[in-house]
């Protein structure tokens, strides 16, 4: 297995997207996007200045295209809907293919201005740059409660990109590290209003 770490600058639930049954990574990150496998894992962690500790970690389970994302039945609810909750807005099911080809960037957080009409034609280019969307229901996210990365696992600190290369010892301490985890949305995202606690459902959690 290959085992990928970055930052997550903005944790709002929409890159990575943990609600609904899986955490889907569609958007950003587009090197990990190309290069990961089925068996690969990959893990965001906070910028330094938060203590460098994990947002979220994933097992990549499927790798699909775009245009099979959006006609697949099982993620239509990550179809960004504007005017249902905070979670849904946050979908980041957000590229239509089009008959004539290319693909349609619908209003979402990644449209001009965020939630607006145009297309930002900058992120749409970063974003299919990827050319898949990841999607795990081996996960644990941890959102506004991050957890501490142990020691050995210090390795996995990264600046600007990502990290892949990884001794076979640091693999062995992170599926040690997994297996202490319950996998399953924590705690909401970063940046979610305050008292707003329609993540539980979304999430499918009861705590």
């Amino acid at each position: 297995m290959d085992l990928y770490s970055y930052v997550v600058t903005h944790d709002t639930g929409f890159s990575p997207n943990p609600f609904l049954g899986c955490c889907t990574l569609a958007c950003c990150k587009p090197a990990i996007r190309r290069k990961a496998q089925k068996g690969d894992w990959i893990v965001g962690l906070t910028p330094k200045r938060d203590g460098n500790r994990v947002v979220y970690f994933m097992k990549v389970e499927e790798s699909m295209g775009f245009d099979a994302y959006w006609r697949d039945p099982r993620f239509s609810q990550k179809k960004p809907k504007l005017h249902a909750g905070i979670d849904r807005k946050n979908g980041d099911n957000i590229y239509e293919p089009q008959a004539g080809g290319g693909y349609r960037q619908l209003p979402s957080r990644h449209s001009n201005p965020p939630f607006g009409k145009r297309e930002d034609r900058r992120m749409k280019e970063r974003d299919l740059g990827g050319e898949r969307v990841l999607v795990s229901q081996r996960f644990a996210y941890f959102g506004s409660k991050p957890s501490r990365l142990p020691r050995e696992l210090e390795c996995l600190i990264v600046g600007r990109g990502h990290r892949c290369r990884f001794s076979d010892k640091t693999k062995a301490h992170f599926r040690r590290f997994v297996g202490r985890r319950k996998l399953r949305v924590h705690a909401p995202p970063r940046h979610w209003p305050p008292g707003d606690e329609s993540w539980k459902g979304a999430a499918h959690c009861s705590v």
